[in-house]
């Protein structure tokens, strides 16, 4: 039955070979569990505690972490499913077992020296030579940094979008949802370089470059990722250098400065609360090192 199950995903389905192999992982463990061969499973003989029982054994006795009990879960769900349609079995048993809950990784983020070493960089390859890359370069990341955008609102941002007035940018989120951000006056000045250099402006985008047969388009995702993961990947030790990584970094930014999480939702476009408490847990890690560094009463006795 589980090599019908993986012919089925491998070649109707069309899911990668490697897939497929971690598919046939997960049924074996279970087999294993269930002291079978994997030739030899038999559903009439499975029941939920069968299941329960496994989940269990590979918290305690296997230290799967969550997220690996939960992957495993989900394969022996998928192959239910298919047990169902073929009519192999009468019920799901496996429809109301709940997995462990997978805790969510922290997001990283660049320090603040970092970033003013970033700008640093930046500084100075403008006084070596102003050329339209640099400027332009230097503006996403600091625009990516003050105002926290997504990387597809960055690259979908037009001239309308920027009120260098007001000192401030409308930013269009998922599903459209609008907002409004603000932008001080060091960042509008880069904004007015830029478009003082930019040529020609591009009908649809803010941020442009010239391909290789020389004609000027929108920037690219690939592109903006290049751009940040060189500029960051110069100052920074992180393994990560995405435009998302400069996200968090602003939002902890806002956060460390005495930012209310209210007003970082609203500046991130966060529908749910609890999408921007995951920083206050950030900022709670980095009190937690500074307290354990420095109270005498927190260093473990050494003597």
């Amino acid at each position: 039955m589980i090599q019908h199950f993986l012919d089925y995903i491998s070649i109707e389905r069309k899911y990668s070979q490697r897939t497929v192999e971690a598919y046939h992982d997960d049924l074996r463990d279970f087999c294993r569990f269930m002291a079978w061969e994997i030739e030899d499973f038999n559903p009439d003989e499975v029941d939920e505690s069968d299941v329960k029982a496994w989940m269990l054994d590979m918290i305690e006795q296997q230290h799967q972490s969550p997220r690996s009990v939960k992957r495993r879960l989900s394969a022996l769900r998928s192959f239910y499913k298919f047990l169902l349609r073929q009519k192999k079995v009468d019920r799901d048993i496996t429809a109301r077992i709940i997995p462990p809950k997978a805790d969510k990784p922290l997001p990283v983020f660049f320090r603040q020296e970092e970033m003013a070493a970033a700008e640093a960089n930046g500084l100075r390859r403008e006084e070596e030579g102003d050329d339209f890359d640099t400027i332009r370069d230097n503006l996403i990341i600091e625009l990516l940094y003050q105002t926290g955008m997504r990387q597809a609102e960055l690259l979908n941002l037009r001239d309308a979008d920027l009120d260098l007035t007001q000192g401030q940018v409308r930013i269009f989120g998922k599903r459209r949802k609008e907002r409004v951000v603000p932008i001080g006056e060091k960042l509008i000045e880069q904004i007015r370089r830029y478009m003082d250099v930019r040529e020609p402006q591009h009908p649809q985008t803010f941020f442009v470059r010239k391909a290789r047969n020389g004609e000027w388009g929108p920037l690219t995702k690939s592109g903006l990722y290049s751009i940040v993961r060189t500029r960051m990947g110069e100052v920074s030790t992180l393994k990560k250098h995405s435009p998302h990584v400069l996200r968090h970094t602003f939002a902890t930014a806002m956060l460390d400065n005495g930012a209310d999480i209210r007003t970082i939702q609203t500046l991130l476009g966060h529908a749910s609360l609890s999408t921007t408490q995951v920083y206050t847990h950030t900022t709670f890690e980095q009190i937690k090192r500074v307290y354990m560094e420095t109270h005498p009463r927190a260093k473990k006795d050494t003597d």
